[in-house]
């Protein structure tokens, strides 16, 4: 059932531009992937960027991205192993068509705050949708 819901919103997606519908699939993911956490109880931290500026997004998903690696330990879930590569996998195609350029000023994975998974999951969908705005 799982599956088929994601296939379904893969559909819904098919009819936007390229970049924006691979990051419409990370958001689709990101909340499959929130589900499925609540199913097992997993509790962990993660460092969570909740307010990063514009010029700092790319530095932001990497960081999410890096993130996603704890969730991936912590869970020894399959279904949630699977997911999260072919999250990142989608996010690294969507971060290759951006010009490699240095950001100034933005705070290190390791500067930014620990916080749930919920709140991790739910920061992670705003630093997305500020791709998508600007696709």
């Amino acid at each position: 059932m799982l599956w088929g819901t994601i296939d379904f919103c893969r559909c819904i997606s098919a009819g936007l531009p390229k970049t924006e519908a691979n990051w419409q699939y990370v958001i689709n993911d990101l909340k499959t992937i929130e589900h499925l956490i609540q199913s097992i109880h997993m509790d962990a931290t993660l460092y969570t960027e909740s307010d990063a500026h514009p010029n700092c997004k790319v530095t932001a998903m990497q960081c999410f991205l890096l993130e996603l690696r704890v969730i991936l330990h912590e869970s020894k879930n399959a279904t949630i192993y699977e997911i999260i590569e072919n999250l990142t996998m989608l996010a690294n195609s969507n971060l290759s068509s951006i010009e490699n350029k240095t950001e100034l000023g933005c705070k290190e994975c390791e500067e930014l705050e620990e916080k749930s998974i919920k709140e991790f999951l739910k920061s992670f969908v705003h630093i997305v949708q500020m791709f998508i705005n600007t696709s």
